[in-house]
């Protein structure tokens, strides 16, 4: 009776929500691959306190998932003129270079996730709001960056999320309809770009949850990688 059981609830775990094996799929970074909304978080709120500025997480979640231009409009709309946004930046960054040096922490099951698809042959493009630059020096030293196809950054495209913009233009990339290709999103700025693009969407939450409004736009949501992992073996 355990047995069938346990052997029930993996079934469960495995059978793929997805309509079909897609063609492609459209990866975000921070967050998803790389467990680094929390280390800029953190270090956002430590600095900008040393400022003199009461952010709390309310405040970051704002920027979840925006491009750099939409955060900085954000913050000054926040915080006032008062805040140098350039150097408070400057500094958020030198502190997760001081503790974390060249690399950053993957989130569980990206490498494998990322290795599985290079395997079976299906062609992986990142699509994130961090610059074109910033996520290749990023990707490279935690050796995901030689299983993409291509990167889109926030600097290639002229709107950032949660315009479609961003997932138009790694589905153009690789050279399919975005109906034909899987977005890989943890932020609501990021579904509501790859949605609004016509892909197919799983959110994997990472600091915020899958609310009513965001679920109504995904095909699921998946608790980490490796449920995404084997929801597109059980795909084909």
């Amino acid at each position: 009776m355990r047995r069938a059981a346990i052997t029930a609830m993996a079934v469960a775990m495995t059978a793929s929500p997805l309509p079909g094996r897609p063609a492609a799929v459209l990866f975000d970074m921070d967050g998803l691959l790389l467990d680094t909304e929390r280390l800029i978080r953190d270090a956002m709120l430590a600095v900008m306190a040393d400022l003199g500025f009461a952010m709390v997480a309310d405040d970051y979640a704002l920027l979840i998932g925006r491009p750099e231009p939409a955060s900085r409009a954000i913050m000054l709309e926040r915080f006032g003129p008062g805040l140098d946004y350039d150097a408070m930046r400057a500094e958020v960054r030198q502190r997760i270079r001081d503790e974390w040096g060249p690399l950053r922490p993957l989130k569980p099951g990206a490498g494998a996730l990322v290795g599985q698809l290079k395997d079976s042959g299906l062609p992986c493009a990142v699509v994130t709001s961090s610059e074109h630059d910033l996520a290749r020096s990023l990707l490279g030293p935690v050796g995901l960056l030689e299983h993409f196809v291509t990167i889109i950054g926030c600097d290639d495209v002229d709107r950032g999320k949660p315009h479609p913009d961003p997932y138009l233009a790694g589905a153009a990339r690789l050279g399919f309809d975005p109906a034909q290709c899987l977005a890989l999103e943890d932020s609501h700025n990021g579904v509501l770009s790859a949605h609004g693009a016509g892909c197919q969407v799983v959110m994997v939450p990472d600091l915020l949850p899958a609310t009513p409004d965001i679920r109504a736009r995904l095909l699921a949501v998946a608790p980490d990688l490796d449920t995404v992992a084997a929801w597109l073996r059980a795909a084909g």
